[in-house]
């Protein structure tokens, strides 16, 4: 009976108490673990290996950090966001003027991410609250002129406790940053 006990606080009470499943926490942990592997911000285009290709170690940009973490959860985003957009690529964004898709480079957009997430139901409310915003949740901003950008909201919390903290890559690697509410956000989704 003890031991019902602590595993139902180990593993049940810290999901109800983030108001998240334990699978988007786990996906936070999985992002938080990227954060200690050095990566230098490399918007380049690489060709890669399909599926389950990935930039070269050590590079990498804000998409690239959820789909790593996705993938350590066993989802491959590559291969979902390609398979998607073969079968529905008039629903998704023509700002690069393709006429197909390719495997190499449309996971690692930020509006495909969007538009993937959103065509799976994922899409959740936009607020200003930061009590909406969870562990595992995956946050869209618009930097301006057109830049847009994505990360990971993590389960540490912000040093004066109001919010979590995210994890991305605006440049300088996949870091771990309070900058939920820095930026004008865009799309918020929550896949678990």
């Amino acid at each position: 009976m003890i031991l019902r006990c602590i595993i139902f606080l180990l593993f049940v009470v810290p999901t109800l108490v983030s108001g998240q499943s334990q699978k988007a926490v786990e996906l936070s942990e999985k992002a938080l673990k990227l954060t200690k592997t050095k990566v230098v911000y490399d918007p380049s285009y690489f060709s890669m290996a399909y599926p389950g290709g990935d930039v070269p170690a050590g590079k990498g940009v804000c998409t690239d950090v959820v789909v790593r973490a996705f993938r350590g959860m066993g989802l491959d985003l590559q291969k979902e966001v390609h398979e998607d957009m073969q079968a529905h690529f008039s629903s998704y964004p023509s700002n690069w003027g393709l006429t197909r898709t390719d495997k190499n480079i449309d996971h690692r957009r930020v509006p495909n991410l969007q538009t993937f997430f959103k065509r799976k139901g994922k899409s959740i409310a936009i607020t200003t609250q930061s009590k909406d915003y969870l562990p595992g949740d995956v946050v869209a901003w618009n930097l301006g002129g057109g830049t847009t950008h994505i990360g990971i909201v993590s389960s540490i919390k912000s040093k004066d406790d109001k919010r979590y903290q995210i994890v991305h890559n605006i440049g300088a690697g996949q870091v771990l940053e309070d900058c939920l509410f820095s930026f004008k956000i865009i799309g918020h989704y929550r896949y678990y």
